[in-house]
């Protein structure tokens, strides 16, 4: 069972750059799909970024389209999303998921909370 733990959030301005990583243990990393998630005050959580076991195959949500990258070392178990551009909008935690193939997303980390004021 694997399990994710997130850093790399912040305060930060609009416009500004972040990077979050997702440290992955207890697992074959590889294995693993992976995602970032987000959930701001009084919404729903959504789906930001998205990459394939081996690092292609990768989605991103229309809002952070151009703006925000997700990658993955599998030789260092570890998932980032670097978040460019970045707008008051952006402000939520931000969580890291895994799913192996043919399942969904059940395995989550902490989150990490991203502010970005204007």
């Amino acid at each position: 069972q694997v399990q994710l733990v997130e850093s790399g959030g912040g305060l930060v301005q609009a416009g500004d750059s972040l990077r979050l990583s997702c440290a992955a243990s207890g697992g074959t990393f590889s294995n693993y799909a992976m995602g970032w998630f987000r959930q701001a005050p009084g919404k729903e959580r959504e789906s930001v970024a998205t990459i394939g076991r081996s690092g292609g195959g990768t989605f991103y949500a229309d809002s952070v389209k151009g703006r925000f990258t997700i990658s993955r070392d599998n030789a260092k178990n570890t998932v980032y999303l670097q978040m460019n551009s970045l707008k008051p909008e952006d402000t939520a935690v931000y969580y890291c998921a895994a799913r192996t193939i043919a399942s969904t997303y059940g395995y989550w980390g902490q989150g990490t909370q991203v502010t970005v004021s204007s």
